[in-house]
């Protein structure tokens, strides 16, 4: 019983930590963009639409997706 109150509770904290790298991994994709790298128009409509889906899902406390965007508009732009 013990060791499943340790995963349990190593579960949400790890759940936690997920979350509040949403917010890391936006400003960097922010600060990347204000470098106005250059990038296809494509490209950059695509980045946009990556970091806004990023920032809907992690207000809506779907990390896991928020994460799946924003890394993938983060190889976009090569960080």
């Amino acid at each position: 019983m013990r060791q499943i109150l340790v995963l349990a509770a190593g579960i949400a904290l790890a759940g936690a930590a997920w979350a509040s790298n949403c917010p890391v991994e936006m400003k960097a994709i922010d600060a990347k963009l204000s470098t106005k790298p250059a990038l296809s128009k494509e490209n950059a409509d695509k980045v946009a639409k990556l970091r806004k889906s990023g920032e809907d899902h992690h207000k809506a406390g779907k990390h896991a997706e928020s994460m799946k965007d924003l890394n993938e508009a983060k190889k976009i732009l090569g960080i």
